[in-house]
């Protein structure tokens, strides 16, 4: 089974490996990159991080996937599909978080409606979610350009946060 999920462009997105520690280290330990999460993480938290997200991808058949530039294979952040209990239901959420340095690149937009797509043509999802800090403007600047709107706010790992959601488009089923 090949580890690529999805292509873009300018990307490759494939499954997440235990040996990706240390490229997920260079976000989860950075301070600015992980402002809006409640804190950074050590090296055995990326660890679980990755082990659950293999178990994800075994249970539910998707998961967070690493983004890699196409051309050079360069490492460059994380982006995918995950479970959100929220409410009383689950919803599948569009996460993305990318290493700093490579911000502005419009890498997260393009993963991110890739994975819109997928979510919505390949699994036949009828809705997507994002759940953001409302201070990262940069995250909703990506729910956006992806065609998500604000839904409503609400408080989930001891904070308030923005859902921004979509449904495909008639054209996009």
């Amino acid at each position: 089974m090949t580890a690529q999920v999805l292509s873009t462009n300018r990307l490759i997105l494939r499954k997440m490996r235990e040996k990706d520690v240390d490229y997920l280290l260079e976000i989860f330990s950075d301070k600015e990159a992980m402002r809006y999460y409640p804190a950074c993480k050590s090296r055995e938290d990326t660890k679980k991080w990755v082990e659950w997200t293999l178990h994800h991808y075994k249970v539910y058949g998707f998961g967070m996937w690493i983004v890699e530039e196409k051309r050079s294979g360069c490492f460059l952040g994380q982006c995918g599909l995950v479970l959100q209990k929220m409410d009383g239901c689950v919803e599948v959420e569009i996460g993305y978080l990318f290493a700093r340095r490579y911000w502005g690149s419009g890498y997260a937009t393009e993963a991110a409606l890739a994975c819109k797509k997928y979510g919505f043509e390949e699994i036949g999802l009828s809705k997507l979610i994002s759940l953001i800090d409302p201070e990262n403007k940069a995250s909703i600047k990506v729910a956006k350009r992806i065609g998500m709107s604000y839904e409503k706010t609400i408080r989930k790992w001891d904070k308030k946060l923005d859902l921004f959601s979509c449904i495909p488009k008639v054209e996009e089923m």
